[in-house]
């Protein structure tokens, strides 16, 4: 940490962590912005190392336990925080970003029988709580068609860093080609026997009859496939469906936020598999 201090906004270092910010930014250095503290420490927990450390003065007094965690090959720049507020999107740094390899982040396993499927979610928000979620129900590998860029910094930060534990695949980005290829994957699941559920609100129409969430013998090999946030789930994504199931509520709300009905579906799974006897 003797390298001197950065106070200019027109440092090199500014303008690449903003194209870290990006998809394409990511893929060409192979590298992955994380924004805060707490992603650096869901970095460390599962066993990672960053490859450059990027923090004011301020955060480097307050943090000597990270900073001796961190490995001593490791690179860091101290910055000024306008530096650091230029140079990433939150828009109050709380002092440290870091960068970890993308190569870091975990390979869907070989064998796999719990899959979330996740059909062109838009907000940020929405999709990071769905990540978390998953990650606490024991998902084993999440499948995105097109939708909000899940390694962006907002997505990271509202998933406190669950795609850094949580194997996952992003089908497009452009939404034709993410509903041709989620369609091919999914039809290949069923022909493996395996069970792909869509998520119906109660009086969904078609040729699936959706049945209250917990009539779901959820012990069988399941991909849970939930639906775009306005536009629900895609006819072709529904149409790869095996089963249907419903979460039940008052007729007040035409239906629920993706992110808060995904807790009751993903979490009945793992007290099936608890023990629970099914209802």
């Amino acid at each position: 940490m003797s390298d001197p201090l950065i106070s200019s906004r027109r440092n090199p270092l500014v303008k690449r962590l903003r194209t870290l910010s990006s998809r394409v930014g990511r893929q060409e250095a192979g590298l992955l912005l994380l924004e805060g503290t707490h992603l650096l420490q869901e970095l460390l927990v599962m066993g990672g190392q960053p490859t450059e450390v990027i923090a004011t003065e301020a955060w480097l007094d307050r943090h000597t336990d990270l900073v001796q965690a961190v490995d001593a090959s490791v690179v860091w720049r101290r910055v000024t925080e306008e530096v650091l507020g230029a140079a990433l999107t939150t828009v109050t740094p709380d002092g440290v970003a870091c960068l970890c390899r993308l190569s870091l982040l975990p390979e869907p396993p070989k064998t796999c029988d719990f899959w979330l499927v996740l059909d062109r979610i838009q907000d940020p928000g929405n999709l990071g709580s769905l990540l978390r979620t998953a990650l606490a129900a024991d998902v084993q590998s999440v499948w995105m068609g097109s939708g909000v860029d899940p390694l962006g910094g907002k997505a990271l930060r509202a998933s406190a860093g669950a795609l850094l534990q949580l194997p996952h695949h992003r089908f497009g980005p452009e939404e034709k080609q993410a509903i041709d290829d989620l369609d091919q994957a999914l039809r290949r699941l069923v022909d493996q026997g395996i069970q792909v559920v869509a998520t119906l609100v109660p009086d969904a129409t078609g040729p699936l009859r959706p049945i209250p969430y917990w009539e779901l013998d959820w012990s069988k090999p399941t991909a849970l496939v939930l639906g775009n946030e306005g536009a629900g789930l895609h006819p072709r994504l529904q149409a790869c469906c095996t089963h249907a199931v419903t979460l039940p509520h008052g007729s007040r709300v035409e239906s629920l936020n993706v992110a808060a009905a995904a807790v009751p579906l993903l979490l009945e799974r793992r007290r099936a598999r608890m023990g629970g006897t099914q209802q």
